[in-house]
């Protein structure tokens, strides 16, 4: 299992150069088997301090394959977390040395986005430097938005079939096409590299060895580049450093004065303990695997409703470096018993940066094997922390096994439109909306639109909002328009809400506070809804 360690948000990749050298030919192996698209990122403080306003950047570098320690700040700051990393994984590291790996092993390799011309160039000066290296293709599409661009780029990766697709169209709009497009990408290893290629050509020179090895690379970039530089790394290491002091004085409260449960237990219990079970009997415990449809012996009556598909654990005491392992090891079994788990923190007292990125990683493994991870019976100590470092919106917190039984039979697919007694039909969207859902969501509405004029969106329940589900809404009002209806979007939690203002969509789509507002008949005096969309504030 992968060994994470999250700053504010953002769960990185304990590893070395070798190992994610390593993971990068199981990525290729197992896509080329299976079809999948491995999605990596090279993350320094920047990709950290966007994600903080950016939830869709905040949730694909949560859900990403891999994501190393591209910037020194990282380093540093798992140096005071308690988890420290063994240096930087830089993608202008990783790239060159990805490309030798090609060489050995027959990869070939797509270069898409930089400047016109630096893509060919940095594919031919490394296949002069790696005989034998495959080039499959080169491409910089002309610049546009997500939403603007055509399919060029995904047909000529499809005729490729390569193995390793390299995407030099800067953060975040990098690995926002990744995720959009995975689901169609004919890839096993796709990787954001930002501006690789212009250092690997010399349009940007890279710092000193010496530079590099003591974290000053920054300072000579910015030498390079000052007036496009300054303000960002400034901007960058204010706010970097501001949150994440936030979180290392949590880790060190939490260290101080154990962040002491309800109910202490009588002596420290530094190990998580196997899986939940009924009132203790004379007989031994079961294996720690052992599922079990009973709650936690003081759990509510409600509790005892979990079904055989939900395996419930409870772990005890402080969650931290010191038996992360054991505990990542004992989560890591039952999944491979059964990929819903529930996870109950109610004896929990702590979780450092290490017990979060391990509850991340086993998470994503759950969802990868088409499972789910739920956390329930949660302190209200541990959601503070978990709210603090962003991955409230990340994990699926609820408060009882019954509850976790109840969203696993609900799914994640959006339910059939339905007429309303106004004349619209409404569509709940799904609570994850993205490449995963957004195409069966646009079938469900369109088989609607030749019977109704005008539709309602409801996100009611969504949590997450990617840009294929944006793609997916703008689709929908084209095509609703070109019936002469209607769309309107109503229900937005803030996140989602942030999501459209980013991309400006709140000035393209009709979005509206409330489901009456929504209902409204249309009218001229409206424009279509317009006057209805949330005011700037909120």
């Amino acid at each position: 299992m992968r060994k994470l360690l999250v700053v504010l948000g953002v769960p990185i990749d304990n590893l070395t150069m070798d190992e994610a050298l390593a993971r990068c030919d199981e990525f290729i192996s197992d896509g080329r088997a299976t079809g999948r698209t491995y999605q990596i990122a090279t993350v320094n403080a920047d990709f950290v301090v966007n994600s903080l306003h950016d939830p869709e950047l905040q949730r694909i570098l949560q859900e990403a394959d891999m994501s190393t320690a591209d910037g020194m700040p990282l380093v540093w700051g798992s140096r005071l977390l308690g988890g420290a990393l063994p240096g930087r994984v830089t993608g202008a590291d990783m790239v060159p040395a990805l490309a030798r790996r090609a060489a050995e092993k027959g990869y070939s390799i797509f270069f898409l986005g930089a400047r016109p011309g630096v893509a060919a160039k940095a594919a031919a000066l490394l296949q002069q430097r790696n005989p034998g290296l495959k080039v499959a293709g080169v491409y910089s599409p002309p610049p546009a938005s997500l939403f603007e661009m055509d399919r060029t780029a995904l047909d000529l990766i499809t005729q490729a079939q390569p193995d390793i697709l390299l995407v030099a169209f800067g953060n975040p709009k990098q690995e926002k096409w990744i995720r959009m497009h995975a689901p169609e990408l004919p890839v096993p290893l796709a990787i954001g590299i930002g501006g690789t290629l212009d250092m690997i050509v010399g349009v940007t020179r890279r710092a000193p060895p010496w530079m590099q090895q003591v974290g000053l690379e920054w300072l000579y970039r910015m030498a390079q580049e000052p007036r496009r530089l300054f303000k960002r790394y400034l901007h960058d290491f204010a706010y970097f450093g501001y949150f994440f002091l936030q979180q290392w004085w949590a880790m060190r409260r939490g260290t101080a004065i154990s962040m002491v449960p309800l109910e202490a237990p009588s002596e420290p219990v530094a190990q998580p303990v196997a899986p939940v079970v009924p009132e203790p009997e004379p007989e031994p415990l079961p294996p720690p695997v052992t599922p079990t449809n009973a709650p936690a012996p003081d759990a509510p009556p409600e509790a005892t409703a979990s079904a055989p598909s939900l395996t419930v654990l409870q772990p005890q005491g402080r969650l931290d470096v010191t038996n992360s392992r054991q505990f990542a090891d004992t989560m890591r079994l039952a999944l491979t018993t059964n990929p819903y788990l529930a996870i109950s923190l109610k004896a929990v007292t702590f979780l450092d940066s290490t017990a979060l990125g391990t509850l991340v990683a086993l998470s994503n493994q759950a969802r990868s094997a088409d499972g789910a991870l739920y956390l329930i019976e949660v302190p209200p100590q541990i959601n503070r922390l978990i709210s603090l470092v962003r991955l409230n919106n990340f994990f699926e917190i609820l408060d009882d096994a019954a509850s976790a039984e109840a969203r696993l039979r609900e799914g994640n697919q959006p339910t059939k439109p339905l007429a309303t007694s106004a004349g619209w039909v409404v569509a709940k969207a799904p609570r994850l909306f993205d490449a995963e859902t957004a195409p069966n969501f646009v079938e469900h509405c369109s088989n609607r639109i030749d019977h109704a004029t005008h539709m309602i969106i409801d996100l009611q329940e969504t949590i997450f909002l990617a840009s294929a589900g944006m793609a997916a809404l703008l689709k929908l009002d084209r095509m609703l328009r070109e019936h002469g209806g209607l769309l309107r979007i109503t229900g937005c939690s803030p996140e989602v809400l942030r999501t459209f203002k980013l991309v400006r969509l709140d000035t393209v789509l009709t979005i509206v506070e409330t489901m009456d507002q929504a209902m409204q008949p249309p009218s001229k005096s409206t424009k279509d809804g317009r006057s209805l969309i949330l005011p700037a504030q909120q």
